[in-house]
């Protein structure tokens, strides 16, 4: 079974404290979902994995924004999200090397808008591994839309993070009935 992992959304305005919307950056960095993030990326290409990551984001006239999304709304009045900012860089600490798939998405799903599903179906891709955040929001769409088109799902849960624990937990509990949820030492064992 060919396998991908998919890593969403460590950027700065997000996971990193000098975001301009950082909710998830406390957090990020309570659960080390960026070290054992890594470590799932490290074990992915060890194991000649498609490795994709994902990150959202507008251009900068803000055209594909969803003026009307309570989460995207006001994202440029805030000039937040924008596309070769650099509130749209992975984080430094994310290992993100050359070869690997970069996707940017204009709303939570990677699936929406982007090349995504070319790219699993042209892979011959079978099983998606999840990392990323927010575990309340892109994880799970993301688990869902994979679901419902077909593939395995394993969600990688010490390297997502959420706004807070609560919340994470609860969103990994309702994810386990469409997906495998492993901690990433039983990815690496």
């Amino acid at each position: 079974m060919k396998k991908a992992l998919l890593v969403i959304d460590f950027i700065n305005d997000i996971v990193h404290p000098d975001g301009k919307i950082p909710s998830c950056a406390s957090h990020v960095q309570e659960q080390n979902a960026i070290p054992h993030t890594n470590q799932a990326l490290a074990y992915a290409r060890k194991n000649d994995w498609l490795v994709i990551l994902v990150k959202v984001g507008f251009e900068s006239h803000y055209y594909a924004q969803p003026k009307n999304s309570p989460i995207f709304g006001l994202a440029n009045q805030y000039q937040a999200l924008q596309l070769g900012c650099f509130g749209t860089e992975f984080h430094d600490n994310l290992d993100v090397q050359t070869s690997d798939f970069i996707i940017e998405k204009p709303r939570i799903s990677p699936f929406y808008g982007t090349p995504l599903e070319a790219v699993l179906r042209a892979n011959r891709i079978e099983h998606v591994y999840l990392a990323g955040v927010s575990t309340t929001l892109a994880i799970q769409s993301t688990t869902r839309d994979a679901h419902d088109r077909d593939y395995k799902v394993t969600i990688i849960e010490d390297a997502c993070a959420a706004d807070s624990q609560q919340t994470h937990q609860q969103s990994i509990e309702l994810l386990s009935r469409l997906a495998e949820v492993i901690r990433v030492e039983q990815l690496t064992c």
